[in-house]
């Protein structure tokens, strides 16, 4: 691998100022100012970075790598702005589609189209006519299908979750991905996770969490996306989430039976579990998918296999049940042993001060996605739409920085865009004055604190012998620094290079 010298940019080395950096054999061999890049003479190839910013590069804490791809491979749906444009858009993909295509559409949300409704089963079938059609809402966690599909599925009708216009959720919603493993094959699903990587790493991310579940994926689509990563040069880890699968775990090469293992819903769907009804459905409070007994043993468990538990929990009632659950294995296993573990949660978007105050004790990551305050936060979003007053305290980043509670950066993708700097920017600009942090924590919590959330406390910053994984960006922002702002999101920051283990992955055509 040879040696290149980065020369004449900003260096964030979060210390002293420096200008130039020199990666060899994977590693950061050298930091320091112009006059010592002057005599580095050990330099395969050198850089003139005119200025640009040297940076960690991003680490994307939850990921979903082929419903990422699926927009870029299928029918995308992101940013629709009616029903009729989302049934027009299906129309137009199933003229050109194959009679044995399954239409996979994602990433329609309802919450402001003018019909102020979901598609229904009928309308997808005069849509696609003898299509077998799949939409998925923005969060992933419920579908409408059309009618063929719903035919294709043996005993769909009769399952928990299923509602007669086509609505899918909760067992049903689990039904309709195990069809589409076989439906919809690996080839098709590796051309979506390639596709996927290129989007991580056009936009800086060196490293990712794959948050798997058997609810949202086959098993065999993890080798898949470990495929993928692997042809783009990033660095995927992977988790799964399912109770008691120590020999999956084993098999599949996991960090933990983590990530998506739903304690409940989603907000968007109507099924994250809550205390209180949502406002815009009186007498639905979600769905509670774990008991707290469940909860504890899935972390006992997994603490003394040495693997990372994990659960998805959004609402204020779910996350209840996971905090009670963690304060049941504490008495099993003590403080330190769980502490050691470093199990995590995903979102965490309604916690109780007990709940942080949980996290913190027992070293619990949380693993969050500022921009859903930006997109879903604020007195006329839709948390507000569906929860009403409730939407304030909502992702309290700063409460659990504060606290001192690990936290992790990620998308959600494709629930989110990937777009780090927007994130970062939404982090510190949160509805909430008083859950924003600073430029410096938002920057760490999406680089350092993705390695931090895997287990790894050695990674994530610019120094001597560290990895060698960053971003060169066409700024000269030094996050964090006093008196320097982030860039406007209109004008987010170009990539120009991204370096991943000392080898250069994504590059700016000159």
């Amino acid at each position: 691998m040879p040696t290149t010298l980065l020369h004449n940019g900003v260096v964030h080395t979060g210390g002293t100022p420096a200008s130039a950096l020199a990666v060899r054999d994977g590693r950061i061999a050298f930091i320091g100012d112009e006059d010592a890049a002057a005599t580095y003479d050990s330099a395969d190839e050198v850089v003139d970075l005119r200025g640009a910013l040297v940076a960690p590069a991003f680490v994307d804490a939850h990921v979903h790598s082929v419903l990422t791809g699926f927009p870029h491979t299928q029918l995308d749906l992101r940013g629709t702005r009616s029903l009729a444009e989302v049934l027009d858009l299906v129309a137009a993909h199933a003229r050109t589609a194959g009679d044995d295509t399954v239409i996979i559409g994602s990433g329609w949300e309802e919450t402001d189209w003018p019909e102020g409704r979901a598609p229904i089963a009928p309308e997808l079938d005069r849509a696609a006519p003898g299509k077998r059609v799949c939409l998925d809402r923005i969060e992933c966690h419920s579908s409408v299908l059309s009618s063929e599909l719903v035919s294709a599925i043996p005993g769909l009708t009769g399952m928990d979750g299923f509602h007669e216009d086509g609505w899918v959720e909760l067992e049903a919603r689990h039904a309709v991905t195990v069809t589409l493993a076989n439906l919809v094959g690996p080839s098709q699903r590796l051309e979506a996770a390639r596709a996927a990587m290129g989007e991580l790493a056009g936009n800086g991310v060196a490293a990712f969490h794959e948050n798997a579940a058997p609810h949202l994926s086959p098993e065999y689509e993890l080798e898949l996306v470990r495929e993928a990563a692997d042809e783009t040069g990033l660095l995927a880890m992977l988790y799964w989430g399912e109770t008691g699968a120590i020999e999956t775990a084993r098999r599949l090469g996991v960090l933990g039976l983590a990530g998506d293992l739903n304690a409940d819903g989603a907000l968007g769907s109507h099924t994250a579990a809550l205390h209180a009804p949502y406002d815009d459905q009186p007498g639905n409070r979600g769905h509670v998918e774990m008991t707290p007994e469940e909860i504890a043993d899935h972390v006992v468990l997994c603490t003394r296999e040495g693997l990372q538990a994990g659960f998805h929990c959004i609402g204020d009632l779910g996350i209840d049940a996971v905090t009670e659950g963690f304060r049941i294995a504490e008495r099993h296993l003590g403080r330190e042993a769980l502490r050691a573990a470093r199990h995590r949660l995903e979102h965490v978007e309604m916690p109780s001060a007990e709940a942080i105050t949980m996290m913190a004790d027992l070293g619990v990551v949380a693993s969050m996605q500022p921009l859903f305050d930006a997109m879903w936060g604020g007195p006329d979003g839709a948390y507000a739409e569906r929860l009403g007053e409730r939407w304030r305290g909502m992702n309290p980043v700063a409460a659990m920085v504060h606290a001192g509670v690990r936290v992790a950066f990620g998308s959600d993708s494709p629930v989110s865009v990937v777009r780090p700097w927007q994130a970062i920017r939404a982090a510190c600009e949160h509805h909430e004055e008083q859950q924003r942090v600073d430029h410096l924590t938002a920057f760490r919590a999406h680089t350092v604190g993705g390695w931090r959330a895997a287990g790894d406390d050695e990674t994530g910053e610019l120094v001597v012998a560290a990895p060698a994984h960053l971003a060169v960006w066409d700024c000269a922002t030094l996050v964090g620094r006093p008196g320097q702002e982030l860039p406007p999101v209109d004008d987010e920051p170009r990539l120009r290079r991204l370096v991943v283990a000392g080898r250069t992955v994504a590059k700016e055509e000159s």
